[in-house]
């Protein structure tokens, strides 16, 4: 099969985030599929940028057995630029589309970014190679855009995505979403029954078989957790962005600064890192502790160090359509109990049985759940952890994800 994927944001282990479409494609090849993958020469997400010759709208090139095509986009800052770099990367994506259509011959087209403005140029390439058409579905927009960013209904932009989104659920030939919950919304906007298949986020297997190979941690990393070896650590490992709610963390820390035997550790970087040390400041907090980021393939041996995992969110009525996030697989994998703070009903934490979930943002019920976890003995923790671990290994892989994900098409 010949498969097109459009992600505006997508990228690889060269290029950074994201990683998804990396992952999928990957799989993919092995099983004997020609992959191509289509994205913007600019992404904020990314740790490098592809390069595209000056005097040419796009550029191709072929890493891992994966082809890509990469539409020249401009660089942006401010909100406007970044809905400027859309509006370029859709506009020639529809331009050269007849042209990517008949260069790739795709039995399947994948829309896969954020947004779905792209499902317009990913029909007509459907359309004219005769393929099949997935409309994937990371976030609910232009809902997340509307609640999180406070847009009205009535703004311009919104109404534009909203037009979109009401396009894809109607003409596509399956949606794949992230989000466990969504069908109901989907339906609600245009969606025929039974064309609604839910596959989360995975892992790549190489990077967890072969962890004794992988590079060792900063020495910074091991000192600390050296220091607090008799302790009991509560980690967290990924981004400090104010929608991960870590206040709370650090919140439930002081209210349990007099058990002495917890420690709190907390590695990673964003722009809630300020706050979060000035919060550890004020509260004269000797109990937690900051550590630089890692590189992903160092995030396993990370999180090994640490006793009891968190994962927050703000209060967000997005939260009840289903979560996916990446690090949650990490801690999983890592046979980790896991907190998790967020809105969510009946998530994969509560189904699984390898955590405590609690309201978000309650830092008194995170601080509840850390000591009913840490009170238990080490084997019940363990084996709390090794449910979790199980659960990912039988159902979370990459390599099972994208089967499943082509398997829809076959029937």
């Amino acid at each position: 099969m010949n498969i097109l994927l459009i992600n505006h944001y997508m990228g690889g282990l060269k290029y950074g985030m994201e990683y998804r479409p990396y992952y999928l494609a990957k799989e993919w090849v092995k099983m004997g599929h020609q992959v191509t993958l289509v994205g913007a020469s600019f992404s904020h997400l990314r740790i490098q940028q592809p390069v595209v010759t000056t005097n040419k709208d796009f550029e191709e090139e072929t890493v891992e057995g994966i082809n890509y095509i990469w539409i020249k986009t401009p660089a942006y800052e401010s909100t406007f630029a970044r809905i400027q770099n859309i509006f370029v990367f859709v506009c020639k994506l529809w331009k050269y589309s007849r042209k990517i259509s008949e260069f790739v011959k795709p039995d399947l087209v994948v829309a896969s970014s954020t947004y779905p403005l792209d499902i317009y140029p990913a029909r007509k390439i459907a359309e004219t190679a005769g393929a099949k058409l997935c409309y994937e579905v990371h976030d609910l927009w232009p809902l997340s855009p509307k609640l999180i960013g406070g847009y009205s209904s009535w703004h311009p932009f919104i109404i534009v995505m909203q037009l979109a989104e009401n396009y894809a659920y109607k003409h596509v030939d399956k949606v794949i979403s992230l989000l466990w919950n969504s069908e109901q919304h989907m339906r609600e906007h245009g969606l025929a029954e039974g064309k609604f298949k839910c596959i989360p986020n995975g892992y790549c297997k190489e990077d967890w078989e072969n962890l004794n190979l992988k590079e060792e941690i900063p020495q910074t990393h091991k000192l600390l957790f050296k220091q607090l070896e008799n302790k009991i650590i509560v980690g967290f490992a990924g981004g400090f962005a104010a929608s991960g709610s870590l206040d709370t963390l650090v919140k439930a820390a002081a209210l349990l600064k007099e058990h002495d035997n917890l420690a709190f550790v907390l590695v990673g970087k964003g722009p809630e890192q300020e706050y979060l040390e000035k919060l550890v400041k004020e509260r004269s907090l000797a109990n937690t502790f900051f550590l630089p980021a890692v590189k992903k393939i160092q995030i396993p041996r990370i999180v090994a160090y640490f006793d009891v995992a968190f994962i927050g969110g703000i209060h967000s009525f997005l939260h009840k359509y289903g979560t996916s996030a990446n690090k949650l697989t990490d801690y999983m994998l890592s046979a980790k109990p896991i907190i998790q703070a967020i809105d969510e009903p009946n998530s994969v934490i509560e189904r699984v049985k390898c955590g405590i979930c609690v309201e978000a943002e309650n830092e008194r019920l995170v601080a509840d759940a850390i000591l009913e976890l840490t009170g238990m003995t080490r084997e019940k923790r363990e084996k709390m952890g090794e449910g979790g671990r199980k659960y990912a290994l039988e159902n979370l892989e990459w390599g099972i994800l994208a089967k499943q994900f082509l398997d829809e098409f076959a029937k």
